[in-house]
């Protein structure tokens, strides 16, 4: 799929402006210490400000969106933008039967969820920018040297998968943003970048030293071990798959 047929395929999405009012919290940027250095050695990354989406995207708020774009319903969704599973838990195409309402939308593909944020006039959020937001709690901007904010986040990875969702609206932390941790995975706009190359949405040409274990020996942070499994997660999608536990949110520039 070339860039210009998607870009005309989410036109609709973004013509039509956004379906419902989103809050976005704003994010000052700067530089930030990742689990995957700029330079692939040590260099720190730098953020310009932007603003995130506070919550990530629920079953309503979705359901409104393939209301408003039925190309994006689950029965008419053309099959380069999303796997046979999209929305398979709703009751229907247009209903989400015991999809709660407030619970963070799951089984999108990386394409929907980006034509998601383009009717909100916004993107997926890129791994750095996303990295940046979850080392928050509700008192530090990074909290990621704390032994207890890391077996918290752990917690959550070690839940069965078979759980049924929490209802989005968590604690805030301290730059207003909800639910980063301990809620769902979440896409970011750069997700088949982050251990190979970026020219192409496709997986088959990677370098399989960069994946995984082998990948992670060059990663700073290592202790942060949760964020590692995040980015193993993430580089081993597709941009038409989805899982029970993939979930999204928007970013803006500042």
């Amino acid at each position: 799929m070339r860039a210009w047929q998607l870009s005309m395929l989410m036109l609709g999405a973004l013509l039509a402006g956004p379906v419902v009012a989103a809050e976005y919290a704003p994010l000052p940027g700067g530089t930030f210490t990742s689990v995957l250095p700029a330079d692939g050695k040590a260099a720190p990354a730098k953020i310009a400000p932007f603003r995130l989406r506070t919550e990530p995207v629920t079953n309503a708020e979705f359901l409104a969106f393939v209301k408003a774009h039925p190309q994006w319903r689950r029965d008419q969704v053309a099959p380069v933008f999303a796997d046979r599973r999209y929305l398979t838990h709703w009751a229907a195409p247009d209903a989400l039967g015991d999809a709660l309402p407030q619970q963070p939308v799951t089984r999108v593909s990386w394409f929907a969820a980006q034509a998601y944020c383009e009717s909100e006039h916004a993107r997926l959020p890129s791994w750095y920018e996303w990295e940046y937001a979850a080392a928050a709690d509700a008192r530090r901007a990074d909290a990621r040297s704390d032994p207890a904010w890391r077996e918290r986040v752990l917690q959550w990875y070690s839940r069965p998968s078979s759980q049924a969702l929490p209802s989005v609206g968590g604690a805030a932390d301290v730059h207003g943003v909800r639910d980063l941790n301990g809620v769902v995975w979440e896409w970011v706009d750069d997700f088949n970048a982050l251990l190979v190359g970026s020219d192409s949405r496709d997986q088959d040409g990677a370098d399989k030293m960069k994946f995984c274990g082998a990948g992670a020996v060059s990663m700073q942070e290592k202790e942060n071990y949760a964020t590692l499994m995040r980015i193993a997660m993430l580089s081993a999608l597709k941009a038409v798959d989805t899982t029970n536990n993939m979930g999204f949110r928007c970013a803006k520039p500042d």
